[in-house]
């Protein structure tokens, strides 16, 4: 026979079990709404909620008003916690909250129910927007920028200090500063989840846009939830930003532009710093012509197709799959390899292109930066097609050359040159002062010194010989790319400079390199007459200072 005693603590446990089974399901059920939040998971949160709410709300409504409410509260992270016990028809769960303007938030989520045990779902409320809400309040903000920070050139002069930007250098500064403006369109998304207020200012381009977040400094504000404080922060500004542009080296730059549209970068190669840059040298991209030899060259000598003294016919022209592609103007060229380099020989160099092939070709340039985000906001990246995507072997000699879809910009084919100065390892570039340099290798010290060697020549008696310097060792390369048919016989207009890039990188001295420059002058003739003059100008000031 079971004790009295026994039979009443038996039924006590047996009401706690009874008793407990529906607010275990209840609260399973709140647990997977926050997990699925705390994953951004909006289809499976919408599927928790019930049959009204559901007809009320779309799915896409719902994830909207969400993602809305994060942007407002510039939500970073949601991290549950404890989920309390349900009053009425409301289950709390304790939240910690992480913003990128208002910090970490403890709060408490108000889940409201309908229904019970395992068939309870969720209604939705606007307590479901943001932790912290209650029902019928809506989340919103009051914020400010901090006064905008000072921007420096290396040598301490202010580029652009003060709400009005002033600068005691205003011929270097209104080369390079840029302009502030209202945050453009699509951006306001990316502006909005930092807590930029909609009518902030922001760099539109040039360095102010490149340290707009560290030049804007942190915004503050309150965040509110109706009239109630949910949150606050002051605003803080940020230190002034000293950047690498030396003002000496980018008049320098400015002089070699001589008024003409086109782009010079220069960048010491030792650590990645942009001295200057003028211009559209990071902005504008153009098939880089005969300057991307040097990754080609650098392709086929690591793949051991080639050497320097290898000699080929010489020739006007090259067939590829039935296509005669030209040399430039119709010259004959060839000999050895140091010398078709030299003399920018396209019936070497493309076909060589194709020997090397697709994939190879693709792979070196994207080591020396194609394909790859640049490291400097608002700067174009260099372009070369997939292997896969590129063609024929006539357009992979073609791409070789510089030419089919192949794009950069002064500054990329600047790295480029910079690549080969520093012995096969590429200089991230970088606008920020006192950076510890950082280099990606792209070829081997061997392979360098050799398109060293070649680029030498190509200064020394090839196709850049303007970019001569007395008593000082110059390694170059030009680029004449085209951007019509200029072999047309019938044309009368074949051999205009608008049908061309100029373009040409060099730098100096060789074997203990200071200084690497490029220059784009689109449509604007031969790289040899035209580009080649204004970087020679350029490293001549620039060794002048350094």
């Amino acid at each position: 026979m079971i004790p009295l005693a026994a039979l009443a603590a038996g039924s006590f446990t047996a009401g706690i079990l009874w008793a407990t089974a529906p607010g275990r399901a209840e609260r399973q059920l709140v647990q997977g709404y926050v997990t699925a939040w705390a994953r951004n998971d909006y289809p499976r949160m919408y599927d928790l909620l019930d049959a009204p709410s559901r007809r009320a709300t779309s799915e896409a409504q719902f994830a909207a008003e969400l993602k809305d409410a994060a942007a407002t509260a510039t939500l970073e992270a949601l991290i549950p916690g404890r989920i309390g016990a349900r009053t009425r028809d409301v289950i709390p769960v304790r939240v910690r909250v992480r913003t990128a303007l208002w910090g970490t938030l403890l709060t408490t989520l108000q889940v409201p129910l309908s229904g019970s045990g395992s068939g309870a779902s969720i209604r939705f409320s606007t307590t479901l927007l943001f932790p912290g809400l209650l029902s019928g309040e809506q989340l919103s903000r009051q914020v400010t920028l901090p006064p905008r920070a000072a921007l420096l050139a290396s040598d301490g002069a202010p580029l652009a200090e003060g709400a009005e930007r002033h600068s005691s250098i205003p011929d270097v500064a209104g080369e390079i500063v840029g302009a502030l403006g209202p945050i453009p369109a699509d951006l306001s998304s990316e502006y909005e989840a930092l807590g930029y207020p909609s009518d902030a200012k922001v760099g539109l381009d040039g360095l102010e846009r490149v340290f707009q977040t560290r030049l804007a400094g942190r915004p503050g504000g309150t965040l509110l939830a109706g009239s109630r404080v949910l949150a606050q922060a002051p605003p803080i500004p940020a230190h002034a930003v000293t950047t690498t542009i030396s003002p000496v080296i980018e008049r320098a730059a400015m002089a070699a532009m001589a008024g003409r549209y086109g782009g010079i970068a220069v960048m010491n190669p030792r650590s990645g710093a942009v001295l200057a840059l003028a211009g559209v040298a990071f902005s504008a991209l153009q098939p880089p012509g005969s300057t991307m030899k040097i990754i080609t060259a650098a392709g086929a000598l690591e793949a051991g197709i080639v050497k320097l003294s290898d000699t080929f016919p010489i020739a006007t022209f090259a067939t590829l799959d039935g296509f005669k592609l030209q040399n430039a103007n119709g010259e004959a060229c060839g000999g050895t390899f140091l010398n078709a380099f030299a003399v920018s020989c396209n019936s070497v160099f493309a076909p060589l292109g194709a020997k090397l092939g697709a994939r190879r070709l693709v792979a070196t340039a994207e080591r020396f930066g194609f394909n790859q985000p640049s490291p400097i906001a608002g700067a174009e990246e260099s372009v070369i097609p997939p292997a896969g995507e590129i063609g024929d072997s006539l357009a992979v000699g073609s791409s070789a050359i510089g030419q089919g879809l192949v794009q950069s910009t002064a500054l990329g084919m600047t790295d480029v040159a910079a690549t080969i100065a520093m012995g096969g390892r590429r200089p991230i570039p970088t606008l920020l002062a006192h950076q510890r340099p950082r280099f990606v290798r792209a070829i081997s010290g061997r392979v360098a010194r050799l398109v060293q060697r070649m680029m030498v020549a190509v200064v020394q008696f090839g196709t850049g010989t303007s970019a001569q310097i007395p008593g000082i060792v110059v390694a170059g390369k030009t680029g004449t790319a085209e951007l019509r048919d200029t072999t047309n016989p019938n044309n009368p207009n074949a051999n205009s400079p608008q049908n061309t890039d100029a373009w040409f990188v060099g730098y100096a001295p060789v074997g203990a390199p200071r200084i690497v420059a490029g220059a784009l002058f689109p449509n604007q003739g031969a790289g040899g007459a035209t580009a080649a003059p204004a970087i020679h100008d350029v490293l001549e000031a620039a060794l002048r200072t350094r």
